[in-house]
């Protein structure tokens, strides 16, 4: 059995959870964010060296202008109510994306919680803010051509990811069957697991039988 050392999660489903409860699509965020701190917790627990969470990506700014802002309030307070319990277990934050693109308050609480959390060794969580996985790719050809030299190793080497071990897998909450611009590069290897559950609803169980999955499979890389 292999053990699971990356995880990567695209966090769908906290509009469809809200409105089948006739609940405002804010609410389903917010629940979202609960979910954030469970699987955290429970990614910890289970001893996986890195989280990455697809939370904003480039195309959620069409979204509705009321819709961003309240994601943005939601960023912010869940830095401000979470950093110290994370600090203190050791997790290490990442973003990965421009997060710099967002609002000088927000920018400055995530520089402090990246600066706070930098030293630590434990589980890292890479958290993606307005990623795009093509325009990743994109940069990291660019600043490997600057390099001298363009190859899968180059271009693998600048991705915003290279300080974390390989994607072992990827899950996808909600049903959805797509990758949505999300790893692109990094997906190429790894198993997905596409499930149901909508994002709101998943917790420490889920992904402990996502990982007990990923340990039934056998990878074999194009070879036999």
């Amino acid at each position: 059995m292999t053990a699971a050392r990356h995880v990567a999660i695209i966090m769908d489903g906290n509009g469809r959870w809200a409105k089948q409860r006739h609940l405002p699509r804010a609410l389903g965020h917010q629940r979202g964010v609960e979910a954030v701190r469970r699987t955290v917790r429970a990614a910890r627990d289970l001893g996986l060296e890195a989280l990455t969470l697809y939370a904003f990506s480039t195309e959620n700014w069409t979204r509705p202008e009321e819709e961003v802002s309240a994601l943005m309030g939601l960023m912010k307070k869940f830095i401000l109510a979470d950093l110290d319990e994370f600090a203190a277990a050791g997790v290490r934050l990442k973003i990965i994306g421009d997060y710099k693109a967002f609002a000088p308050d927000l920018v400055d609480l995530i520089e402090g919680a990246l600066a706070r959390t930098a030293g630590n060794s434990g589980t890292t969580l890479a958290v993606a803010l307005n990623y795009g996985s093509q325009d990743e790719i994109a940069r990291a050809a660019r600043a490997a051509a600057r390099a001298g030299e363009i190859t899968p190793e180059t271009i693998a080497a600048h991705l915003d990811t290279a300080d974390l071990p390989p994607l072992d897998l990827l899950i996808r909450t909600s049903g959805e069957v797509r990758l949505s611009n999300f790893l692109l590069w990094q997906a190429a290897y790894a198993e997905m697991l596409f499930v149901d559950t909508l994002w709101p609803d998943f917790g420490a169980d889920d992904l402990k039988a996502a990982l007990d999955h990923f340990a039934g499979r056998e990878r074999r890389y194009g070879g036999r």
